[in-house]
């Protein structure tokens, strides 16, 4: 049963809840170099795990019978019968107690984003899914949870440590063009039955979703542009040097738009990125400029 269940929970899919470390990235306090800080984050990221692998879990029960019948989905143990219903609903209930306990334990505001997040997903996944748009904003959304979690779980070591609105709001627009490019893929490679696949894919169609790509990729540019040269986030880290990783950030953006136009990737944006050499090259590049920028120039190494 242990096997199966893992399965269930998506360990591929984790890395979305990496996003939890920017809280660590961003901090002013030096907390990048605190074990503690360390710790606690790890914490969160292994609690999200559990909340989102219990999401996935309660996804494959309410679609079970449309994922029996897809080609690649009905592979998975619910649907291929290697977990049985009872067996993945006290999975559910035990992981979902579990990682809300664990949210309880680190932080006040790191338990109610927790819990704001497992409740979008319930919304998502019974009827908000089916409703264009709001069916992609529940996904970016989520992102910005994520990102809100990982300061309220360093909360309890630095109770002043907060996230810029700007940064958050490209979150969501990059989380939103992510999700988008997704839908996309999806109705290029199940043409037909894509429907089938999904059903609000019938509410989408290439171009427009083109469209509102171009759009959302622009916003995310902007929104992050105006986080690194703001009043506030230069006064945050005594430098102005963060618009120095904005090129890295439109070259990203780039990239992923070239991968799901040309190379006719982006299904899963997870896979993605850790598939893609260029992206990985890049992103490292982007979070030592980041570390050199807000922690080392404290040290007098980047000044």
């Amino acid at each position: 049963m242990i096997a199966p269940v893992f399965s269930s929970l998506r360990p591929k899919q984790w890395t979305k809840n990496l996003i939890l470390f920017a809280a660590l990235l961003f901090s002013e306090k030096g907390l990048l170099f605190s074990a503690d800080a360390w710790l606690y984050s790890i914490a969160g990221f292994l609690t999200f795990c559990g909340l989102s692998g219990s999401v996935y879990l309660l996804n494959d029960l309410a679609d079970l019978e449309k994922d029996r019948l897809h080609p690649k989905k009905c592979l998975r143990p619910l649907p291929s019968g290697a977990l049985s219903i009872p067996e993945a609903k006290a999975a559910l209930i035990i992981i979902l107690i579990l990682s809300l306990l664990s949210a309880w334990k680190l932080s006040g505001l790191f338990f109610s984003t927790a819990l704001g997040y497992f409740m979008l997903n319930l919304a998502y996944s019974f009827k908000l899914k089916n409703v264009v748009i709001l069916d992609v904003m529940c996904i970016a959304i989520g992102f910005v949870l994520r990102a809100t979690a990982g300061v309220g779980v360093l909360k309890a070591l630095e109770p002043g440590i907060y996230i810029s609105h700007w940064l958050l709001l490209s979150t969501l627009m990059l989380a939103m063009f992510l999700g988008l490019a997704k839908r996309r893929q999806e109705l290029a490679m199940y043409n037909d039955d894509a429907i089938r696949h999904r059903n609000i894919l019938s509410q989408y169609s290439p171009a427009y979703i083109d469209q509102m790509t171009s759009i959302l990729a622009a916003l995310a540019i902007i929104t992050y542009t105006f986080y690194t040269v703001s009043a506030e986030t230069i006064d945050k880290f005594k430098s102005d040097k963060l618009i120095y990783t904005i090129p890295m950030v439109i070259y990203g953006i780039l990239r992923y738009l070239y991968l799901i136009h040309i190379q006719e990737m982006g299904e899963n944006p997870s896979e993605v990125v850790l598939n893609d050499r260029p992206l990985q090259i890049n992103l490292l590049l982007w979070v030592i400029t980041v570390i050199l920028v807000i922690h080392c120039s404290r040290l007098g190494l980047f000044a």
